[in-house]
C-alpha cells in the first residue's frame, strides 16, 4: 500500500513519493507534503526551467534555482516561468 500525504499542491489525501526526492531539509519536506502526483508535475516544470535557462542539473547554479523554485512551487504562490518563455504550441 502507498504512503499517504496530505499534498499542498492539491489539498488533498494522495499516494507521496517513495523517498525525499532532494538532499537535505527541503527533500524531506517534500517528502512529508507532496504527493507523487505533484512531483510530476515539478518534474516537468523543473525541465522547462532547466531548458530556458541552459542549465546542467549538476550546476551548483542550477541546484540552487531548483531549490529555490521547487519551494515556491510547492510552499509558495506558484514559481512564475522564465520571464521569455513561450508556451509549446504559441511560437
Amino acid at each position: 500500500m502507498s504512503r499517504m500525504v496530505h499534498c499542498v499542491k492539491f489539498g488533498k489525501e494522495l499516494p507521496g513519493l517513495d523517498s525525499p526526492p532532494w538532499p537535505g531539509e527541503l527533500g524531506q519536506r517534500v517528502y512529508d507534503s507532496v504527493s507523487a502526483e505533484a512531483w510530476k508535475l515539478w518534474e516537468e516544470r523543473m525541465k522547462m526551467i532547466l531548458n530556458e535557462y541552459r542549465l546542467l542539473p549538476f550546476q551548483k547554479e542550477a541546484q540552487e534555482l531548483m531549490a529555490k523554485q521547487m519551494t515556491e512551487f510547492f510552499f509558495g504562490q506558484g514559481a512564475a516561468p522564465p520571464a521569455d518563455f513561450v508556451p509549446p504550441g504559441t511560437k
